[in-house]
């Protein structure tokens, strides 16, 4: 398909508001686009409570706003969290999690599976695939085990069971510079594998294309990948999936206040700009002094629009 520049897009009426709540995690996969890590500990990287009294204030005042997706780093680390997810459940808000599994094994979070299941929390597990070696390989050693012990954990809570109306999906991310397979094929085989070998259960299986920034960008560099997998994005790019994008219909928050159209343009630094082209923030929400209707586009635009479509929340198209 050859060189060209990303479509212009604007965003539609949002109603969703992610909040990437810090960068500090007990991990430091491969792939990760924020670069999280256990050493990220410091509050330039991590949301203030000051920050969370703000959103709590923005979903109070908006009701358009219906959807709280919370990620990071592990969201759960952040002092402020369980916080959060009981105040914007008790406003009736739809409350997400990208809930990494390990997480539950640091000290205090061991009762995350009953606490997400008393708050109805819908989750988004990261488990990049059904095989040991596989995922110990771009996670760390132990990681599948600790993963299995806790999604069991969370199908004891209820998650994954039928009519328990608590989802649990899983999340795939590709070993290196591939796009994913087909979501619905690897989807049966998640189940059956999972099923059959560990008795764990789940409600669906999202496949997400790796970004090539930060961590994942370098390691393309240090294996001189970079130029050929951005090839195969922009080969693959579909047209047909740039209605469903979810910068679209959603707006990200950094845990410095800064405004975003996506999670991906947050760790690059690309902020929503107004009219005077100043970055929004937080703060321009709560006042409605809010002008950004164009969105953001760069190169790595072109993983989300690659084959069938890449989002936080699986393929965007259906897949042929």
């Amino acid at each position: 398909m050859g060189d060209f520049d990303f479509p212009p897009l604007r965003r539609l009426d949002f109603s969703t508001l992610q909040f990437n709540i810090g960068r500090l995690c007990n991990q430091a996969c491969l792939h990760c686009h924020v670069d999280s890590s256990p050493a990220l500990t410091g509050s330039e990287d991590n949301s203030s409570g000051e920050l969370v009294d703000k959103v709590i204030a923005l979903l109070a005042a908006k009701t358009g706003i219906t959807t709280l997706d919370l990620t990071g780093g592990a969201p759960e680390l952040n002092e402020n969290f369980r916080r959060l997810v009981v105040t914007a459940t008790e406003m009736q808000k739809q409350v997400l999690v990208r809930h990494n599994f390990t997480v539950q094994e640091e000290i205090g979070q061991s009762d995350l599976p009953q606490f997400f299941a008393d708050h109805k929390v819908e989750l988004f597990c990261s488990l990049p695939c059904y095989l040991e070696e596989n995922v110990n390989q771009q996670r760390g050693g132990g990681v599948f085990e600790s993963s299995i012990k806790a999604l069991r954990a969370l199908n004891a809570a209820g998650y994954g069971q039928p009519h328990s109306g608590l989802k649990l999906n899983l999340v795939y991310n590709p070993l290196g510079d591939s796009l994913p397979p087909g979501q619905q094929g690897l989807e049966d085989d998640y189940r059956r594998v999972l099923s059959e070998q560990y008795s764990a259960q789940f409600s669906n299986l999202l496949t997400i294309t790796n970004q090539p920034i930060h961590r994942f960008k370098h390691f393309l560099e240090r294996e001189n990948k970079l130029e050929g997998y951005m090839n195969l994005l922009r080969d693959n790019f579909n047209p047909q999936t740039l209605d469903d994008l979810m910068c679209r219909r959603a707006i990200s928050l950094r845990w410095d206040g800064k405004l975003f159209d996506c999670d991906f343009n947050l760790v690059k630094n690309m902020p929503m700009l107004n009219e005077r082209g100043v970055a929004l923030t937080i703060d321009d929400l709560l006042v409605d002094e809010f002008y950004s209707e164009e969105i953001v586009v760069d190169d790595h635009c072109f993983a989300c629009t690659a084959g069938a479509g890449s989002s936080c929340g699986g393929t965007l198209v259906q897949e042929v």
